[in-house]
């Protein structure tokens, strides 16, 4: 029997010059599953997504193996560097296929319905993050973020121009780009604690309800290891309530083990996992 991939739709034109398909996984011919490539361009680079993964009859038989390495085929044929694949957290099956294949844990999204959240400790306010410092703060939270990207698998050349292209289209307007949330964490003498960048209604929660995006919790270097990331946390809760938002999400890079059982112990779930792997 021979398994290949057969266009499953028109192929769509994303902004910045990005292309996506939906392929069918047939088997002789019959379609038995399917899959989704997406290209979409960072810096000077191409960076490819595989996703929607399904087979739908003849599973353990091998089908999602051959349709996830002619996605790659797609992929490099677009001019990708490298692919990720998006794994929804209860897709066991999927996750061990994509480590089969060489792909290895980056990064996973959690996710958390909100109630009332506690009061910040005493002595422990947030402030807005205004145009002064922005800059600096800027420069901060694009270095963290190299270093998590690099950390999870990337390049240099593919985490620089990553970190460009992500700071460049969530902050077009800086501190004043609607719906975001930059905040300071500032103890009782207004000392600088830490950070917050939070996108409120960013996306919307598998239940169809608004879902806001924590872009970065940082806490200075000579103040960790005193709570201050679960407060940073907190804060994010607070204002995620008063702007009427009750579902908040993150992603956190799968190397940042201290990180990933702070979000937890919050009460937040792992909703997927994104595997990278090199194709170039």
């Amino acid at each position: 029997m021979t398994t290949t991939l057969r266009p499953g739709g028109a192929e769509e034109l994303l902004p910045g010059g990005g292309r996506s398909r939906r392929w069918q996984i047939c088997v002789n011919g019959r379609p038995v599953g399917g899959l989704r490539t997406t290209a979409l361009p960072r810096g000077d680079q191409w960076w490819g997504e595989i996703a929607e993964l399904e087979v739908a009859e003849g599973r353990r038989r091998g089908r999602g193996t051959v349709g996830v390495l002619a996605a790659e085929e797609v992929l490099r044929g677009w001019g990708c560097s490298r692919a990720d694949v998006t794994v929804p957290a209860e897709a066991e099956g999927a996750l061990a296929l994509a480590r089969v294949l060489g792909y290895t844990d980056r990064m996973q999204n959690m996710a958390k319905r909100l109630g009332r959240a506690p009061a910040l400790p005493d002595g422990l306010t947030v402030r807005p993050i205004g145009a002064a410092e922005y800059p600096q703060w800027l420069a901060a939270a694009r270095a963290g973020y190299l270093h998590d990207l690099r950390s999870s698998g990337l390049t240099a050349q593919q985490a620089e121009a990553k970190a460009e292209a992500d700071h460049r289209q969530v902050l077009p307007q800086g501190p004043d780009t609607p719906g975001v949330a930059l905040r300071r964490l500032v103890d009782g003498d207004g000392r600088a604690l830490g950070s917050l960048w939070l996108h409120l209604r960013q996306e919307v929660s598998p239940e169809g309800r608004p879902l806001a995006w924590v872009m970065v919790v940082e806490v200075d270097e000579e103040h960790r290891g005193r709570g201050l990331g679960r407060a940073l946390m907190l804060a994010a809760e607070h204002e995620c309530l008063a702007a009427g938002v009750h579902d908040l999400g993150l992603n956190v890079f799968s190397s940042n083990t201290v990180a990933v059982g702070l979000y937890a112990s919050l009460g937040y779930r792992i909703t997927r996992r994104v595997l990278g792997k090199q194709l170039l």
